[in-house]
């Protein structure tokens, strides 16, 4: 089995655990590279989402073996015969012990970013990462929720290697894994994109999920009106995407993603939950067909991303839970000049457009033609990049404003990037959507 990244593991996951939904239950995810699927999970299961920090025991003259790990409040787990096996000394024990806690209520701090963390005690504890080798961060993650009060511990992840699951049975009430691959080298070999989650991302993700726990609707137990996988056709392609629509929404804004990057993008990912917790509704789908992926040429070719956008916009005005609603466009990279070229289109009525730091030149002469008012966000060390945004701007007659994020390049990385552009994002959209649907009934 495979998985297009983290997010897309989170997903599938996320069905496994509908059982839970409406249970008493905390989402716990192993940072980095848990946190991004146990994300995934909690927004499906309405279900609060923190960290489970622990850390493992390296032995001291060769550090990538682990003998044991340590966590929060007190948790230890040693492996006596690879302390015997390794000759580790117990003053050698000791120090790289207390270098590792140190080192745990450091990065626990770090990853809540002032939050408090979630009460375990008397709920079940639902402790993700996106993979289990050898199992000796998941055990001591078991341990450390059980110290923490939880009644009882739920062990989910993508794929694990057979030996460590079966050693985890002890440890968990019950695992959930998706994938025991008969010949298992690393987590990696499973997913398709598996680059390294960054701590900023860990902390933009629990602070969206904190967010979307104190939103009304959440509060209140309503469900949203639409939050599910779509298909859409483009011509003769059909294209894969997910439509949600929260109660009571002000506007609905599609994802054009760039070059690299699919529906399944976590900083996308991140966006859309930062604009449904304003009451607007997000459609993030990909341009292409897994077929047209193959050639890069298709990646890069703006007006056939252009021309599926409108097609995928037409298709959205027809559906009956976005009948009437303002729609918006918020594009990244090469995708911002398809949301703007699209935005020029006749065919259809946008209200506005979001650019994160995105290609608008590469819209051409079509940028003269846009109408709905613009915003270009760029990461201030984005040096390129910014300066191509201040061309395009000036060669636009709409309302444009351009934004820097200081501090940031191009992919947003730096802590508290990507939430600032998010808000932008959200501010412009939440400004601009409602004026667009007064005008449209005028």
């Amino acid at each position: 089995m495979y998985f297009e990244d983290r997010a897309d593991a989170g997903r599938r996951l996320g069905e496994r655990l509908r059982i839970l939904r409406g249970a008493d239950i905390v989402v716990l995810g192993l940072p980095r590279g848990g946190v991004p699927v146990a994300f995934e999970i909690a927004r499906r299961l309405q279900a609060p989402l923190d960290v489970i920090v622990v850390r493992k025991l390296g032995v001291p003259h060769q550090p990538e073996l682990a003998f044991g790990a340590v966590g929060e409040d007190g948790a230890r787990v040693i492996n006596r015969i690879v302390v015997e096996r390794a000759d580790v000394s117990d003053a050698e024990l000791a120090w790289v012990e207390r270098r590792e806690r140190s080192e745990v209520e450091r990065r626990a701090a770090g990853f809540r970013a002032g939050h408090p963390r979630v009460p375990l005690t008397g709920r079940t504890a639902v402790i993700v990462d996106d993979g289990v080798a050898t199992g000796a961060t998941a055990r001591a993650a078991c341990q450390v929720a059980r110290a923490q009060g939880a009644t009882r511990v739920v062990l989910a992840v993508p794929v694990a290697a057979r030996d460590a699951l079966r050693m985890l049975l002890r440890e968990a009430d019950e695992v959930i894994c998706l994938d025991q691959p008969r010949y298992f080298h690393a987590v990696g070999q499973s997913y398709h994109h598996f680059g390294q989650t960054t701590d900023a991302e860990v902390v933009e993700l629990l602070s969206a999920a904190v967010g979307a726990e104190r939103s009304a609707s959440v509060a209140a137990g309503n469900p949203p009106l639409c939050d599910e996988e779509v298909r859409m056709l483009a011509g003769r392609v059909e294209l894969a995407g997910h439509l949600t629509i929260p109660e009571l929404p002000i506007g609905v804004v599609i994802f054009a993603h760039g070059s690299g990057s699919s529906r399944h993008s976590s900083r996308n990912h991140y966006v859309a939950e930062v604009l449904r917790r304003a009451g607007l509704g997000t459609l993030l789908f990909d341009l292409l067909s897994p077929a047209e992926e193959v050639d890069r040429a298709h990646v890069f070719d703006i007006d056939l991303l252009a021309g599926r956008l409108v097609e995928v916009t037409e298709w959205l005005s027809g559906q009956e839970q976005a009948a009437g609603l303002p729609i918006g466009y918020f594009g990244a990279s090469t995708g911002a000049a398809a949301a703007l070229r699209a935005a020029a289109s006749p065919r259809v009525r946008i209200g506005a457009v979001v650019s994160r730091g995105g290609r608008p030149d590469l819209a051409g002469s079509l940028l003269a033609a846009v109408t709905a008012p613009t915003l270009l966000i760029v990461g201030a060390r984005d040096y390129q990049v910014l300066e191509l945004n201040h061309q395009a701007a000036k060669a636009m007659s709409c309302e444009t404003t351009l934004v820097e994020v200081p501090g940031a390049t191009h992919l947003f990385e730096e802590p508290g990037a990507l939430r600032h552009a998010a808000e932008l994002a959200r501010d412009s959209f939440t400004a601009k959507l409602p004026l667009a649907a007064g005008e449209s009934t005028e």
